[in-house]
């Protein structure tokens, strides 16, 4: 699994847990959503911005839309891994595609776009990123066609 531009993908690790499935041991569909928030939160954490620290600077990313495409089913206690790769980094917003695989043997299970706003905390008003985080996802694999 590469990113377009040749570098490993971010890839956050998680396992599927008795709540995130229905009664027949399957994940809940609306669960891969969490997942991918978890390894956006994730990759954020990485490039070293954490979601509470951001707030405190009045900046928070809010899912804008999002659309998923389900492939085949994780089941209980499966090892995935779930990747966040920003696609697009616009003035106000980012578009990652993300993919949840089972580790086990990376087939694919689920893939999916959402499109996250940067806005104000105090209003929920849009805002610029910061320049920081925009040169963190430069520095850490963006292509300049995702810009």
């Amino acid at each position: 699994m590469r990113a377009q531009n040749g570098t490993l993908p971010f890839v956050h690790h998680c396992r599927v847990y008795y709540e995130d499935t229905d009664a027949g041991g399957i994940v809940y569909y609306v669960n891969y959503l969490k997942f991918m928030e978890r390894a956006r939160t994730e990759r954020l954490r990485c490039l070293g911005f954490s979601q509470s620290q951001m707030a405190r600077e009045n900046l928070l990313f809010v899912v804008h839309s999002c659309e998923a495409r389900y492939l085949l089913p994780a089941r209980l206690d499966d090892e995935l891994l779930v990747s966040a790769e920003v696609s697009e980094l616009n003035r106000a917003s980012l578009r990652f595609h993300q993919q949840v695989r089972r580790a086990v043997d990376g087939v694919l299970l689920c893939e999916g776009q959402v499109l996250v706003a940067c806005v104000r905390t105090d209003s929920l008003k849009p805002r610029a990123i910061p320049e920081a985080l925009r040169t963190a996802f430069k520095v850490s694999g963006l292509s300049e066609a995702g810009e």
